[in-house]
């Protein structure tokens, strides 16, 4: 394996509970490990396979910004109209004190490429105000999005790995535990966990929507001795913490952003795939996929008034935009460096 995704992680710390003193089952702790090294496989070239009926058009390529160091999330900042990236910058999990958030144009540009540093393995992002809250491993991180200085840290007890972010209105922050199979919750400054389930099946990306924390999870990656088990979209009511499936299994799922009400962009990481899913009913969803790109399609989003799909492609050290507007970009192979 690529010694940059080694872990420290020892066998022997492998038997966890959750916080809700329930066993957490090995595989969705295996799956992680597996996801944290799977960058040894092959990897293939990026392709569109066809337009979705939901979208004016086949997403074509935009632009690509290179030069990053393992970029995992993408987040938007209405304020300046700036994207935040973060960067893990070295071992997952580990803390190096390498990690840092970049600051891009929306077409493009690096603006600072390491902009926020101090972080160790920065995943997942949310922003409320000028607070930019950042996923670290075991610590959720508040940044000013002003300046780029962490301002607090939250220290989750208990968490193996912090993975996505998402915000509510109301500024109450929610970050998933992937290999714990937990949902931390940060509300009026205490950092707790708020659901542990085994059922949310290793739980990644998250939005806030309607009441509602809406779930993309990782399932189990296939790996020496164990077989691959593909996971699916879930919805919990933020009221009684109850958790509903409302998809098929879809694939190892990372990164989640709403395109439309009902409707869903999703990747997956170890497929490099791009799918959007349409909610049918309750518990029933049709699934297409959009793109075909390489190894290691991460926390994505979607900027509707640009019609622009953002994703960081972890292995590939780049942000790619996939537009999906009615007409095409100038160049569709543009790419942005470092400036």
């Amino acid at each position: 394996m690529p010694s940059s995704y080694a872990l420290s992680v020892p066998m022997t710390s492998l038997s966890f509970r959750s916080s809700s003193r329930r066993a957490v089952p090995l595989r969705a702790v295996v799956g992680l490990l597996t996801w944290a090294i799977v960058s040894g496989m092959s990897l293939v070239s990026g392709t569109v396979l066809g337009a979705s009926p939901a979208l004016a058009q086949e997403p074509v390529l935009a632009w690509e910004a290179k030069g990053l160091a393992q970029p995992e999330s993408v987040l938007h900042d209405p304020v300046t109209d700036v994207l935040f990236v973060s960067n893990i910058n070295g071992a997952v999990m580990q803390k190096d004190g390498d990690g840092f958030i970049s600051r891009i144009k929306p077409d493009g540009t690096i603006l600072e490429r390491n902009w926020a540093k101090g972080f160790n393995s920065p995943t997942g992002m949310g922003l409320h105000g000028r607070a930019l809250y950042v996923a670290d491993v075991d610590t959720l991180m508040e940044v000013s999005a002003a300046s780029g200085s962490i301002e607090k840290k939250y220290k989750a007890d208990g968490a193996i790995f912090l993975n996505d972010v998402a915000v509510a209105e109301d500024g109450t922050v929610y970050v998933s535990d992937t290999p714990m199979n937990t949902i931390w919750r940060l509300k009026d400054g205490v950092f707790e966990p708020w659901l542990a389930d085994d059922e949310l099946n290793g739980p990644n990306g998250l939005v806030v929507q309607d009441g509602k924390l809406v779930v993309s999870s990782l399932g189990r990656l296939k790996s020496v001795g164990q077989e691959r088990e593909t996971a699916g979209l879930y919805k919990i009511n933020i009221e009684d913490k109850s958790i509903t499936s409302f998809s098929k299994p879809i694939g190892n799922l990372d990164g989640l952003a709403v395109l439309k009400p009902g409707s869903y962009l999703v990747t997956d990481w170890p497929d490099g795939a791009l799918y959007k899913v349409d909610v049918k009913g309750k518990r029933t969803a049709k699934v297409d996929q959009l793109l075909d790109l390489n190894q290691g399609s991460a926390d994505l989003i979607y900027l509707a008034d640009k019609q622009l799909i953002v994703i960081p492609m972890m292995l590939d050290n780049t942000l790619v935009a996939y537009s999906v507007g009615s007409t095409k970009p100038e160049s569709a192979s543009k790419t942005k460096q470092e400036k």
